[in-house]
């Protein structure tokens, strides 16, 4: 059986350092391992959509935003088909579909719709199209038979909804459809990077992201602002490494080479969080290496969006290119579900020969 990854990201803004220690960098150490036959990235506007209704603009102006964002970090368009959710119609046949095999209660209960429902603050005007996205998350993973979904731990509960659908699809209507696994980060950091404000989240609205198209001034303006330990007021006070932010993105971002370039009076991070632990080491020169920490990364991203932004219609044919070959995929699944199914009626010749036959000895 072929090995194939199904990702992608809502266009809902501009990606930051959060979803590139959960997922982006994962996604390019994979598509770049040569273990995989077929990587397909999916912009996830219609998913966007179930809860930007009345602002489409919104969705509509992210999506480059996005495409800009994966072509920055190194997905790269020869190796990973990068595609526009909504310009695959055959998702939402299939959506439809997988729709009479789960009940409302069992979306409700789902952890992750229970969560962002409340985060949403809907009440009781929850759109249906955001009540279940789950089953139109399975209809993307089962379009491009996905065997595998690299995310973070938080969508486990999405996945497992989608693993259900498809052994319920299976038992009524014969094998069809390819069960896919979950790949988490590797990285317990890389699980969920707080908010610069140590708030558990990054979020737009909340103003504590770091954005990958951040400039090297704003990256330093955000980083010198950090949440830190509250207690740890003078240089010689013994700080709190758990629930710093600082250390928290060090624990993400750093590497051996690091410290020998930016901060040569440390081997590692473990030497520098003992350091801190005891005392003797401030807060400000932990964020002046965080920052070029971060530079060292972020600075390559940075150039390469650049050169991109000054070829948009470049852009968008690779998005073009990209959903025209998710579509014939996901036109082949499409055609396994409606034989399984047996609503196949007009290429069914069998059907049609014994429904001829049987009116015709009448």
């Amino acid at each position: 059986m072929p090995k194939i990854i199904l990702t992608g990201d809502r266009p809902t803004g501009k990606l930051h350092v959060g979803h590139y220690v959960g997922s982006l960098r994962r996604r390019v150490e994979l598509q770049n391992s040569g273990e995989y036959d077929k990587i397909y990235i999916m912009i996830a506007d219609a998913q966007a959509l179930t809860d930007n209704a009345e602002n489409p603009e919104k969705v509509r102006q992210n999506i480059v935003e996005v495409a800009l964002d994966y072509l920055s970090v190194g997905l790269d368009p020869a190796k990973s088909t990068i595609l526009i959710q909504s310009m695959i119609p055959e998702l939402t046949e299939l959506t439809f579909y997988y729709m009479n095999l789960v009940t409302v209660s069992r979306v409700q209960r789902n952890p992750t719709i229970k969560s962002e429902l409340q985060m949403r603050g809907f009440g009781d005007s929850i759109p249906v199209g955001f009540l279940t996205y789950p089953i139109s998350q399975a209809a993307d993973i089962t379009a491009f038979k996905a065997t595998t979904v690299p995310t973070g731990e938080d969508q486990m509960p999405m996945l497992e909804q989608c693993q259900e659908i498809v052994h319920k699809f299976n038992s009524v209507y014969g094998e069809t459809l390819i069960e896919p696994k979950i790949l988490l980060p590797t990285n317990q950091a890389c699980m969920r990077l707080p908010g610069t404000d140590g708030k558990a989240k990054m979020s737009k609205s909340l103003g504590n992201c770091i954005y990958l198209s951040d400039s090297a001034d704003e990256v330093k303006t955000k980083v010198m602002s950090m949440y830190t330990d509250p207690g740890h007021i003078n240089v010689s006070d013994p700080g709190q490494v758990e629930g710093n932010t600082v250390f928290t993105y060090l624990d993400a971002f750093s590497k051996p080479e690091h410290y020998k370039e930016f901060n040569s009076g440390y081997e590692c991070l473990d030497e520098m969080k003992e350091h801190y632990s005891r005392g003797g080491l401030g807060d400000v020169k932990c964020k002046k290496f965080l920052i070029n920490v971060l530079e060292s990364e972020l600075a390559p991203i940075r150039e390469r969006r650049k050169e991109w932004e000054k070829d948009i219609p470049a852009v968008y044919e690779i998005l073009k290119k990209g959903s025209e070959e998710a579509e014939k995929v996901a036109a082949e699944t499409l055609g396994d579900v409606r034989r399984a199914m047996k609503i196949n009626y007009f290429e069914d010749q069998a059907l049609i020969t014994e429904q001829s036959k049987k009116y015709n000895q009448k």
